[in-house]
């Protein structure tokens, strides 16, 4: 599966969970699918990674296709207002803490054991990635 992270882009304020987000592509010629696979994050590239959650029920990613995972919560106002749907549609995770932690922070998608997308935050690279 070619699943890659496109953009991790964290958060200002500690509390607005709805402003850090992530995008993910599928740059495969078929269709992914994600319900079941784990989110997981690790301080370090050689660290266990500590899972977050299960995307459940998931989404459908078609070749050449965008999802913005967003960290928080659409309904609560107090985690800001989420993102615009500008063509990428958002896929909130319903998380209660930040994701990106600071940088090197490692964040992957998995499924049981399989890691199907893996990004490292830098903050000063551009989209949020380390090269």
């Amino acid at each position: 599966m070619a699943l890659i992270f496109r953009t991790l882009h964290a958060t200002k304020e500690a509390d607005a969970l709805n402003q850090e987000w992530m995008i993910l592509e599928n740059t495969g010629a078929n269709a992914v699918t994600s319900a079941g696979c784990a989110l997981t994050i690790s301080k370090k590239a050689n660290e266990r990674p500590h899972p977050l959650g299960t995307l459940d029920p998931g989404f459908v990613l078609q070749p050449q296709e965008k999802v913005r995972l967003v960290t928080g919560t659409p309904s609560k106002k107090s985690q800001g207002a989420p993102p615009a749907e500008d063509g990428i549609k958002n896929y909130h995770l319903f998380l209660k803490e930040r994701v990106l932690r600071g940088p090197g922070t490692v964040v992957r998608i998995s499924l049981k054991q399989h890691e199907l997308a893996k990004a490292v935050f830098a903050p000063t690279a551009k989209n949020g990635i380390e090269d």
